[in-house]
């Protein structure tokens, strides 16, 4: 019996070493395959994430009619929540069940956590790509241990987001109880929401949305808070938690992020306020009071929340307008906002600053910025410019829509940011289809073209003559 005993627990140590040294092949192979096609690795990854979450939202127990719902909505719906966007072309609260609705929360949970996971392994494999001064400064802007930890990362973002989602859900909650919803309800809702915003989904799982908490300071200032932070990105975050009141001790990046942040969260909001002050169908006959209020929260929701107090189709076309450039732009970078993001507009106009004074180079908080990266920045708000135009021609021109309502919901979508006129719902297939590939690319593109155009970096043995060609 002893020497059976024995034998049965060598075999068992046997087995979970096995696996052990399976799962550890697995790390080195996802490891191996970002440092050497990181692109690759991110466009697969989110696009079986993507077709897992079609299949589960086509199957009738996703819908409250028990019925299957068509493939471009299916497919809409999981591309906007896998790419924290928060499109629809189906009403959350009465197309989806219990499972669906779930269904969806786990696509955009999984989304914004492979997302500021994808973006740190990026900037790692791009960090062993450099020479060893270059790794250091790469590895002090993530704030990783060790260059290559796959463990290490996984471990910091998933935490860091769960601890932010469950101090959000956790107010939110007894505020929809005092709402008068049941218990369930209420814990769903909590949770349903924090973690929608803290992703910048601006998934919502009411009917009617937020417009009916339009005045509920204790739901819209967690919600803000949760866009606010997420929008900041994870090396960000780790620096503030580091050194929370010590702007010296702040890398280049995150003082960057945090003064372009505030920057364009005040701006935004004063234009905002300005421009629908008076608009009656907005909140032109609102008290003073709600009327900052809704100017603040749309302010932050602009920047790739999603979430809205008023129907976008009855603003103005200036605030329109004002609302394009805030989507376009974005949050901070490896965040789970969207948009060509604040460190690539803060460095064009920081270039743009510095050519208009004479200086020779670009320089913030004494640190000179590198020509590649202006190069790069440069490059992504082109190739994002070309996109928008592609997909706005698209569909202007298979729908004959105005240009206006196109340009925004085109914009909404590649920056992922989720705000609508309405026109979503009302599109045929072909355009759903055009606007999910583009909530594809605003996610996946800006990650992999910025990682892509680091990475290839390449010595010539010899220059050009210099020619400068006449500009302006």
């Amino acid at each position: 019996m002893s020497s059976n005993r024995l034998e049965s627990e060598f075999d068992a140590t046997e087995g979970r070493d096995r696996f052990f040294q399976f799962l550890t092949g697995i790390r080195d192979l996802i490891d191996r395959t970002v440092g050497s096609s990181p692109s690759r690795m991110a466009i697969f990854a989110f696009g079986i994430v993507i077709i897992f979450f079609t299949v589960m939202l086509m199957l009738p127990l996703s819908s409250n009619d028990g019925h299957a719902v068509a493939f471009h909505h299916a497919l809409f719906t999981a591309t906007s929540a896998v790419t924290v966007t928060g499109l629809t072309t189906v009403s959350t609260a009465l197309q989806w069940s219990f499972f669906g609705q779930l269904m969806i929360l786990l696509a955009f949970q999984i989304g914004g956590l492979g997302t500021l996971t994808m973006t740190s392994l990026l900037a790692m494999a791009v960090g062993r790509k450099l020479g060893l001064r270059s790794k250091l400064i790469a590895q002090e802007a993530m704030n990783i241990g060790k260059l290559g930890e796959l463990g290490s990362v996984l471990k910091t973002v998933a935490v860091t987001s769960i601890t932010f989602e469950a101090v959000i859900a956790l107010v939110l909650i007894p505020r929809f109880m005092l709402l008068g919803e049941s218990v369930f309800q209420s814990i769903w809702h909590g949770i349903f929401y924090s973690v929608s915003a803290f992703n910048n989904a601006g998934f919502t799982p009411h009917s009617d949305g937020l417009v009916p908490y339009g005045h509920d300071l204790w739901l819209l200032l967690p919600l803000c808070i949760g866009v606010f932070i997420g929008s900041l990105g994870f090396p960000v975050i780790l620096v503030i938690q580091q050194n929370p009141f010590r702007f010296n001790r702040w890398n280049l990046t995150t003082k960057l992020t945090m003064i372009g942040t505030v920057t364009l969260l005040v701006l935004g909001a004063v234009l905002w306020g300005f421009f629908e002050w008076s608009n009656a169908k907005t909140i032109g006959s609102l008290g003073m009071g709600d009327k900052l209020l809704n100017s603040f929260f749309a302010s932050v929701m602009t920047r790739s929340g999603g979430f809205n107090l008023v129907d976008m189709n009855d603003a103005n076309p200036i605030t329109l307008l004002i609302t394009d450039v805030l989507m376009f732009i974005g949050g901070g970078s490896a965040s789970t906002a969207g948009g060509v993001k604040i460190t690539t507009i803060t460095v064009v106009i920081l270039a743009v600053i510095a050519e208009a004074r004479g200086d020779q180079f670009v320089v913030a908080f004494n640190r000179t910025i590198p020509d590649s990266v202006l190069r790069i920045a440069i490059s992504v708000i082109m190739m994002s410019a070309i996109i928008v135009f592609l997909g706005t021609a698209a569909i202007v021109f298979i729908t004959g829509e105005s240009l206006d309502r196109v340009l925004f919901e085109v914009i909404s979508a590649y920056a992922t940011c989720g705000l609508s006129v309405g026109l979503s719902a009302s599109l045929p297939p072909s355009c759903i289809y055009v606007l999910t590939a583009l909530m594809f690319v605003g996610r996946i593109g800006i990650i992999t073209v910025a990682t892509g155009l680091a990475l290839r970096s390449r010595r010539r043995l010899y220059k050009y003559p210099e020619e400068r060609p006449i500009i302006g």
